[in-house]
């Protein structure tokens, strides 16, 4: 079995010049595992600490999470030193955990999906409530890109993300919000969007987390934008 990663967009379809053209995005997704009793920094599904989000290196399954940082975003423009947002530390009854993913920006986010695998725990009391806020920094209110409802933390199961209309103008085209490093002396795109997931895991006299499972899938299209009119690269310069 291979394994190719292409600098998108990526479209699929037969019918490329055709009046039938059935020509497509691709849908893509990235998904990172929280598992709370998993503590090193790089171990597989590593599930963070006070203070501190994860992203994933790899996007699979049994995937090795670092620790991340979390940019202000930037808007477009282009700053030497990004300043870094840092999680609220645990507290009692209140602990943050979550997610840093890295997406084309002007993408079109169409799905962030929270699976509850196993209910969190400090080994003494059982996380009641869990509130994810999805947003392009640390959140603990109602975020930029997507509004997932509260999530009773003994029910296992998947819930979904919906959007208001602001959020969906957001979804629609993702933003500009972290600048590549590397640009201009790598490959595009110069920004980069940050979706952050913030999880706000809860119940009285909660110290630290230090079991449960949480699994975070965000789906999304990246976006041709160099597709033209009729006469002008009409199918865009990618096919």
């Amino acid at each position: 079995m291979g394994r190719t990663t292409f600098s998108g967009p990526i479209l699929a379809g037969s019918l490329k010049f055709d009046p039938q053209r059935d020509v497509g995005y691709t849908l893509l997704s990235q998904a990172i595992t929280l598992d709370f009793s998993s503590t090193t920094n790089g171990g597989t599904n590593y599930g963070g600490a006070s203070g501190q989000f994860v992203t994933s290196v790899s996007n699979s399954a049994n995937a090795s999470n670092t620790n991340a940082t979390i940019y202000s975003p930037q808007n477009g423009t282009f700053v030497a030193s990004p300043t870094a947002s840092v999680p609220t530390a645990d507290t009692s009854g209140t602990n943050y955990r979550g997610a840093v993913f890295y997406l084309p920006y002007n993408s079109y986010l169409q799905e962030v999906i929270i699976d509850n695998i196993v209910q969190p725990t400090d080994g003494t009391h059982a996380v009641t409530g869990i509130q994810p806020y999805v947003s392009n920094n640390f959140a603990t209110s109602t975020g930029v890109y997507a509004t997932v409802g509260s999530i009773t933390g003994a029910t296992v199961g998947r819930t979904s993300a919906t959007f208001s209309a602001t959020q969906y103008g957001n979804a629609l085209a993702t933003l500009a919000d972290v600048q590549n490093a590397g640009y201009p002396n790598s490959v595009e795109p110069p920004f980069l969007s940050q979706v952050v997931v913030s999880l706000a895991l809860t119940v009285a006299s909660l110290t630290s987390v230090n079991a449960g499972k949480l699994n975070i899938i965000v789906r999304y299209t990246q976006v041709d934008s160099n597709v033209g009119n009729v006469t002008t690269y009409p199918y865009g310069n990618f096919d």
